[in-house]
């Protein structure tokens, strides 16, 4: 990290203002040599005060006319001298400073670099930096308020207590090893198990979170199937308010899947409409109907869309059959006079059917409100932390090293062999906040964010 990087912040795109930041040794002798300012030449720049002036490149050619604010390490974002240009949001201009940068020793910034620098350099850990991304990302005001409640470092604070209190663990066993004959006496088995016990309680609790809250935050997947011309793509259209499925009396219309985004009173939901499921030779629409059942396979939640009036076919018993929770709507209702007959018969009679006409638009809130009540019974309690998937997947396995640990305390197996699972839980909890470094984790981890971030 001896060089300098630069890098647009700002999406692409025209706007008011786009901002070019560059971090490392050369970004201020960097601004020196491309700024003028409208007071006078050549200025120092005051740190943290936006100045008014003049890009230029050394020849004097005028590239725009911008705010730089200089920001000295470590009290900057990545620890490191930071320069902030913000100039005009043109996508031709920003190329234009960051090039002018480039020429004068700076280099493109790697995806996640500026955060990457920020965690190598101390001033955040890895789950701040990753709360970061979730943050910008966030497609409801919970899932923003979840990020918010990581960024603080509540996350990362827990963890780092859980590991101290292994690593105190580890040493009261390594004395118990190394000094059997003393009189130190270290650690009863009844108090090791009471220790591992609690931090293995509290893994549990943030596991159980991601579980519980996840579809605040990522969003829920939730699938329209059923068979040709149940109304399934009338349904999406009227759930969204416009016409975004082709609408046909011909079956097999849908033959790709369609997905929209939708917040239920603020929870995001993936809506996907799918092709309609048959017997058929035609090959596009054999394709489309292996990847409906893909989908289905994946789905939170299934909508099964039923043509009211003809009633349920060998296909739809079949999606009944699925592991995937369903909800059957039973569509053009208008029809009728009454709910079908079909409803009052095993296995219809067992399920929630819900009456809908998507082409009047009956029924579609109760629908929307069933498909919520089933994901999740209410928001996130403020300040809750609801781990990401790296995350849960590390935490799962530190739990299962801990309760695998107390399984073999109970079998009375020697400390040191004990001490090998705790290792391998104190470096799980480790290479979540970072202060465990993987090159490739860290990798992984930055990999998907912005080149300006």
């Amino acid at each position: 990290m001896t060089d300098t990087i630069a890098a647009i912040a700002t999406p692409p795109g025209q706007g008011a203002i786009g901002i070019v930041r560059l971090s490392g040794p050369d970004s201020a002798r960097i601004g020196q040599v491309l700024f003028h300012s409208s007071r006078a030449h050549r200025i120092a720049f005051r740190p943290y005060h936006l100045h008014h002036g003049q890009l230029r490149h050394p020849d004097g050619q005028f590239i725009d006319e911008v705010l730089i604010v200089f920001m000295p390490g470590p009290s900057s974002f990545t620890g490191e001298d930071v320069l902030e240009i913000h100039g005009h949001g043109g996508t031709t201009v920003l190329a234009a400073i960051l090039d002018a940068c480039v020429q004068q020793g700076a280099r493109l910034a790697c995806a996640g670099e500026f955060s990457k620098r920020a965690v190598l350099n101390g001033r955040m850990d890895l789950t701040q930096a990753e709360a970061i991304m979730e943050l910008i990302s966030a497609q409801s005001q919970t899932a923003a308020t979840l990020a918010g409640s990581k960024l603080t470092g509540h996350l990362g604070a827990l963890l780092r207590d859980l590991r101290q209190q292994l690593e105190t663990l580890r040493v009261l066993l390594c004395v118990a090893v190394d000094f059997p004959e003393e009189e130190v006496d270290c650690l009863e088995p009844a108090e090791c198990a009471a220790r591992i016990q609690a931090v293995h309680d509290t893994l549990g609790s943030l596991v159980a979170s991601y579980e519980r809250n996840r579809c605040w935050r990522d969003g829920a997947l939730v699938v329209l199937a059923g068979q040709v011309n149940a109304g399934k793509s009338s349904l999406l259209n009227a759930i969204l308010g416009r016409e975004r499925a082709i609408v046909t009396a011909s079956p097999g219309t849908t033959r790709d899947y369609l997905e929209e985004t939708v917040l239920l009173d603020g929870l995001p939901i993936r809506l996907v409409d799918t092709a309609g499921l048959r017997e058929t030779t035609d090959q596009a629409e054999s394709c489309g109907i292996t990847q409906s059942l893909s989908l289905v396979g994946q789905a939170q939640i299934v909508v099964l869309v039923i043509d009211a009036v003809h009633g349920p076919g060998s296909e739809d018993y079949a999606l009944l059959d699925s592991t995937t929770p369903v909800l059957i709507g039973a569509n053009k209702i208008d029809l009728l006079t009454a709910m079908p007959d079909w409803t009052c018969h095993t296995p219809w009679s067992e399920q929630r059917v819900l009456p809908i006409s998507a082409r009047h638009g009956q029924g579609i809130d109760a629908l929307l409100q069933a498909i919520r009540q089933q994901l999740v019974s209410a928001p996130p309690a403020e300040g809750a932390i609801v781990p990401n998937l790296r995350q849960y997947e590390a935490l799962t396995r530190a739990k299962a090293e801990l309760a695998d640990m107390l399984h073999d305390l109970h079998n009375q197996t020697p400390y040191d062999v004990l001490s090998v699972r705790l290792d391998l839980a104190c470096t799980l909890l480790g290479e979540l906040t970072g202060e465990i470094r993987s090159e490739d984790i860290l990798n992984m981890v930055f990999a998907d964010f912005c080149i300006g971030k």
